[in-house]
């Protein structure tokens, strides 16, 4: 028999369609399977068996009941399934499996180069310099700036608030201030703006703020990869903007090379505001002690 495409199903489904045909030897391989995504993309059919209790034939007999050749043919359905679709495996464990799936022997590096390049000269047809300006001059007329990022993100939003304080902005990091967030929140008016940024999807405190601020009035801006792009109510201006194919390292420097963007064409956009902030904040750097200095 056919081996089946790995877009037929994911695994559940295979085990659902020929559940009346597995043995007690199969179930516990598939228990390991599925308990350890990690290594049921990677190890050969012995090794699995071996974890498993079960005599080193039986992951073959599985892979043939299921519909396969062989063990070989079985693993590499579900390594298509943990990297194509990764439902079975919806993990940060699965994640990294999946990477390393992809990348050859001593070929760690490279992989996450490339996938960072892909990811990157993605943007040059995804983001509009339109959609740049729109965050830009949201920023440029806000009262008071708030920036929220959660989980991986929040290295985002501490890097950004540093960059627009020092280009003169009244700025605040939500995410840094989680204790303080109804006093902070409390202050919001339609002259301010909300910088919302979400990665894999939008944590319960971020559509929180998102709410918040639109009963407030306060506009909202959204910085998303794909996973995350749905917000309820709709921000204000939202760009949205792959981080990486399922499987491929999940850029970073994709959502910062954004940002940066954003707070360039702001810098030329404010009637030199941002510039003479920075020469003054140099200035008082350069005046501090030492141990002040960094």
């Amino acid at each position: 028999m056919s081996k089946p495409a790995p877009s037929s199903g994911f695994l559940s489904d295979l085990i659902t369609r020929n559940a009346s045909r597995l043995t007690g030897s199969d179930t516990r391989l598939l228990d390991v399977l599925i308990k350890d995504p990690v290594r049921a993309a990677i190890e050969n059919g012995k090794e699995v068996s071996l974890r498993a209790g079960v005599h080193p034939a039986a992951a073959v007999r599985l892979a043939k009941r299921l519909g396969f050749e062989g063990y070989p043919e079985f693993r590499t359905y579900l390594q298509s399934s943990l990297v194509d679709e990764g439902n079975d495996f919806e993990n940060p464990a699965a994640r990294m499996a999946a990477r390393l799936v992809r990348a050859e022997e001593g070929q760690v590096l490279s992989s996450i180069l490339d996938s960072e390049i892909a990811a990157l000269e993605a943007l040059r047809v995804a983001v509009p310099d339109s959609d740049i300006r729109s965050f830009s001059e949201a920023l440029r007329d806000a009262r008071k700036i708030f920036i929220f990022g959660r989980g991986h993100a929040a290295s985002l939003s501490s890097l950004i608030t540093l960059r627009l304080q020092r280009s003169g902005y009244d700025v605040a990091d939500l995410g840094d201030r989680t204790h303080h967030f109804a006093e902070m929140l409390n202050t919001l008016s339609p002259a301010d703006v909300v910088w919302l940024l979400a990665f894999r999807r939008p944590s319960q405190q971020i559509s929180d703020a998102n709410g918040i601020a639109s009963m407030r009035g306060a506009k909202r801006l959204a910085l998303t990869d794909l996973h995350a792009a749905r917000f309820d109510p709709a921000p204000d201006h939202q760009i949205c903007a792959s981080r990486g194919e399922a499987g491929e390292s999940q850029s970073l420097v994709v959502p910062m090379t954004i940002a940066n963007a954003i707070i360039l064409d702001l810098a030329g956009i404010d009637a030199g505001k941002s510039i003479r902030s920075l020469e003054e904040f140099k200035a008082f750097r350069q005046s501090l002690p030492p141990r002040w200095r960094r």
